[in-house]
């Protein structure tokens, strides 16, 4: 029995070939781990040499103009695509949903690594666009200059292609494994908030995934066929590039955020060792998140529709704050009066509910028409999406990857340098990222690369520079945590199989996990949040 128990998905084969051509669903999720972790630090390079660049008005510090555009648009493609998208469902689903299912493995395995296969196949498609001479459009890929400009567009284009196959490949795994494969006695009200989250993930991927892979086909047909679809001069509709990207790329924010919200669930109730309140009311708000998430594309285009159009995309705009606003007042609702312990991994809850929330409110500003007139296309909307994908999806994604490390290595982290790097993170942001709401309030505009005549010229350039001093904070704080996530694999203390006294079913097993999950069928005797009934052991101090 003590043989069989050291045995784990890590070691059971340790071939290359035994990883490559695995089908346990954890491996699949580590190497999509691995992968994504990879394009964040390229996008993340990106990003801390557009900052530099940025911190003097006049432009060509250490990229002229062209690099400039090709920088930001990698950044943005890298990052929304290669990273953000795939990184909770993809990599944190795959190690942890089966486990939490009391199941062992995905409802289809080989579907599953064919996915992984079809991630990297599409992102190294995208890193060849950066050989074959980048891509300057933006992430967005807005026409008709898409359509004109001679960067590798299509490269690129066709990279986001290939990369939505595997999106919707997880998404069918995950909605089937949800339906058919519990373990007895996992209804769906005694799920896991978590699994709620990429349950609607899941449906959003496979419905709105499909729209993106035909834009993109389109743009590629009108570049190599000069069919008019999209650019004027051939007698095509920018605007209606605008509807068909963002009625996916809408819907695509909630492919990032939900399965955050997910994961904040399952560590504010861990870590307050409370029952979560309002159960039912947070898992309704992930589908109500996902079905307003199909309606509210149009708030990208104020300055593009009929004002009649506008009202209507507005008034939906304030109704997808609703759901979001029902999670968070339970989540603070659960905090109340619990027995709150400050580990790494609810630092990281505590700081997504504050940048979360900023990020939140702050999209109220720009779902206001009158506002938006003003706003719209100025700095305060790059610190807006960052404050929502960074301080939410990053932020909550970085929190659920030190709360299940034990679980996927076995091994504890340094907790004060956890701390340390996680104060660095939130400070870092916010550094950045305020001067930028500030600038965009008075009219700086995104996207330039110099800001020299400007009637402010001086005191943007001063927000510029706190908002590069931010970038590197930030950047070092992913060099600590780097550096000691790396150190605990082999000389992390023991973490055994519940270090933090949770209750969902990956807890009830050894770490790392056995190759097939569980060594016997998990009973089920109480629900994912019995904190009022059932403590759990800590298995170490």
């Amino acid at each position: 029995m003590r043989e069989y128990l050291e045995k784990n998905y890590l070691n059971e084969e340790t071939t290359l070939k035994s990883w490559l051509l695995t089908l346990d669903h954890k491996r699949i999720g580590l190497m999509y781990l691995f992968a994504i972790m990879f394009f964040f630090a390229i996008a993340g390079f990106i990003a801390l040499a557009i900052r530099l660049e940025l911190m003097t008005p006049l432009g060509g510090d250490i990229m002229d103009a062209n690099t400039y555009n090709i920088f930001f648009t990698l950044h943005g493609a890298i990052m929304v695509f290669m990273f953000i998208i795939p990184s909770v469902p993809a990599a944190m689903g795959n190690l942890i949903l089966p486990v939490m299912l009391g199941t062992k493995d995905v409802a289809f395995p080989r579907l599953n690594l064919a996915s992984w296969y079809i991630y990297v196949i599409g992102s190294l498609i995208g890193v060849y666009s950066i050989i074959a001479g980048g891509v300057d459009t933006g992430w967005t890929f807005y026409t008709p200059y898409s359509s004109s400009t001679d960067t590798a567009v299509m490269t690129m284009t066709f990279a986001v292609f290939v990369l939505g196959f595997s999106s919707i490949f997880t998404g069918i795994n995950f909605i089937v494994t949800v339906h058919k494969m519990r373990a007895p006695g996992i209804t769906w009200f005694k799920m896991p908030l978590f699994i709620w989250s990429l349950y609607a993930t899941a449906l959003i991927q496979i419905l709105a995934t499909p729209v993106i892979a035909v834009t993109m086909i389109l743009l590629i047909l009108e570049r190599s066929f000069q069919v008019g679809i999209f650019d004027p001069a051939m007698g095509g509709d920018p605007v209606l590039f605008q509807h068909f990207f963002w009625f996916y790329s809408h819907p695509a924010v909630y492919i990032m955020i939900l399965p955050g919200m997910g994961i904040i669930s399952e560590l504010i109730s861990t870590f307050s060792k409370k029952r979560i309140f309002g159960y039912t009311y947070i898992a309704a708000s992930s589908m109500a998140i996902a079905l307003f998430g199909f309606l509210v594309w149009g708030h990208h285009m104020f300055t593009a529709e009929s004002e009649f159009a506008a009202l209507v995309f507005s008034l939906l705009t304030y109704l997808t704050a609703i759901p979001s606003g029902v999670k968070i007042f339970n989540w603070l609702a659960t905090l109340y009066k619990g027995k709150i312990s400050f580990e790494a991994p609810m630092l990281y809850a505590i700081i997504f509910l504050l940048l979360f929330a900023i990020g939140g409110l702050t999209g109220i500003f720009l779902g206001a028409l009158s506002v938006d007139i003003h706003l719209h296309d100025t700095y305060f909307v790059v610190a807006h999406f960052h404050y929502v994908m960074m301080g939410g999806t990053v932020i909550a994604f970085l929190g659920g990857l030190h709360y299940w490390w034990p679980k996927i290595w076995g091994r504890m982290y340094s907790e004060k340098w956890a701390r340390v790097s996680a104060a660095l993170i939130f400070f870092g942001f916010n550094l950045t990222f305020i001067p930028q709401f500030i600038m965009g309030s008075q009219g700086m505009p995104r996207r330039y690369w110099q800001y020299s005549g400007m009637k402010d010229t001086e005191l943007f350039q001063f927000y510029h520079t706190l908002s590069t001093v931010g970038s590197w904070m930030i950047g070092l704080s992913f060099i600590i945590m780097l550096i000691y996530l790396v150190h605990s694999i082999k000389n992390g203390k023991v973490a055994g199989s519940n270090p933090w006294g949770a209750l969902t079913l990956e807890w009830q097993t050894p770490s790392p996990t056995p190759a097939h999950n569980f060594l016997e069928e998990p009973k089920i005797t109480h629900g994912p949040y019995a904190y009022d009934k059932v403590e759990a052991e800590r298995t170490i101090d």
